[in-house]
C-alpha cells in the first residue's frame, strides 16, 4: 500500500547500474578478446553481443543519470488508491 512519501524517500539503482555496466563491459570485451584470440568464433560472437548490449545500457544510465530528477508530486498529492486485488477494474 501507498503511503504518499514513496517520492521523497524512493532511491534510485542507475548508479548501481552504471558500475555493473562497466564492470560488466570489461569482462565482455575481455571475453571477446580472449575467445577470438583462441580460436573460439562462437563464444566471441557470444561475447561481443553481450559486449553491446552492456553498452547500450551503459548509454541509458548514464542518459538517465544526467537528466536528473523528473516530477515528483508534493505532499498536496493524495496516493495512489490501494489495489483490491481485482482483475483490471476499479474495487472488483
Amino acid at each position: 500500500m501507498r503511503t504518499g512519501n514513496e517520492p521523497s524517500t524512493a532511491r534510485s539503482p542507475l548508479r548501481m547500474r552504471l558500475w555493473l555496466s562497466v564492470w560488466g563491459l570489461i569482462w565482455a570485451a575481455s571475453g571477446t578478446a580472449a575467445f577470438a584470440l583462441a580460436g573460439r568464433t562462437g563464444w566471441a560472437v557470444a561475447c561481443g553481443l553481450l559486449l553491446v548490449v552492456v553498452a547500450v545500457d551503459l548509454v541509458l544510465v548514464l542518459r538517465h543519470l544526467h537528466q536528473g530528477p523528473h516530477y515528483q508530486p508534493g505532499p498536496d498529492v493524495p496516493p495512489y488508491e490501494p489495489d483490491h486485488g481485482g482483475r483490471g477494474g476499479r474495487g472488483s
